[in-house]
């Protein structure tokens, strides 16, 4: 029997039943000419090269044997931690949410929601990109140094301000607003704010309406990322 087809308006109420959230990185490629990340689709929106020809084609082996070839394309920069994190993410906002998962209180707003790891699991996903984008962005760098500077700007905070400026003369949130995303700069301020407050102290700090939201910007935080990556990362010719 077929599943009701739902009225989409959430990015993940378009994705198809057979897809998971890690689909995010789906139709994404390192682009041979800049090394951007670029849709498998239409020209590389960084330097312009051409639409990737996919249409398949025939060749014959030595014993003249035909046979259909479909082009591949490598994957962008989507990695397996991606694919982890996502999927976590995905499984918990799925599961059913118990009456026992909500914490004890004068008030429903007394505890934590009880989907509160999706933040804790989205800020480890973006951490693990934000390092990913500054390796990237300087790979110039000898590696000894690099590892060396990135030990001395660990925390998360350092790295999206002191550390963007002295390397980009910019902040994360600059580059954000530069590439038409300054909105995720504040959706992104607000999750660092709370799950620090959660960390000390006012776990209540993560509740529903937070993850709801994380949940619906996931998406558009994501295309952002690779905007940045893109401005800082690119090689152009």
């Amino acid at each position: 029997m077929n599943k009701p087809v739902p009225s989409p308006s959430l990015w993940y109420e378009q994705l198809p039943y057979d897809k998971s959230w890690s689909g995010l990185w789906s139709g994404y490629t390192i682009c041979g000419r800049c090394h951007g990340i670029r849709s498998t689709s239409g020209a590389c929106g960084v330097c312009g090269d051409p639409p990737y020809d996919t249409k398949p084609f025939t060749m014959r082996d030595d014993q003249g044997k035909e046979f259909v070839v479909y082009p591949a394309l490598q994957g962008a920069e989507g990695r397996y931690e991606d694919w982890v994190y996502l999927r976590m993410i995905e499984r918990e906002w799925k599961r059913p949410v118990l009456e026992e998962d909500r914490f004890p209180g004068s008030s429903p707003d007394a505890g934590p929601s009880p989907r509160a790891s999706i933040v804790i699991l989205f800020w480890s996903y973006f951490e693990t990109r934000i390092e990913r984008l500054l390796r990237e962005a300087l790979r110039a760098v000898p590696s000894r140094i690099l590892d060396d500077t990135l030990r001395r700007y660990s925390a998360i905070g350092t790295r999206l301000n002191d550390f963007y400026r002295v390397a980009f003369d910019s902040t994360y949130k600059n580059d954000l607003e530069a590439v038409g995303h300054g909105q995720v700069w504040d959706d992104l301020a607000q999750v660092q704010e709370r799950r620090n407050q959660f960390a000390h102290g006012k776990p209540q700090a993560i509740d529903d309406a937070l993850v709801k939201a994380v949940v619906e910007n996931l998406k558009v935080e994501h295309e952002a990322w690779i905007a940045v990556f893109n401005k800082r990362a690119a090689r152009l010719p």
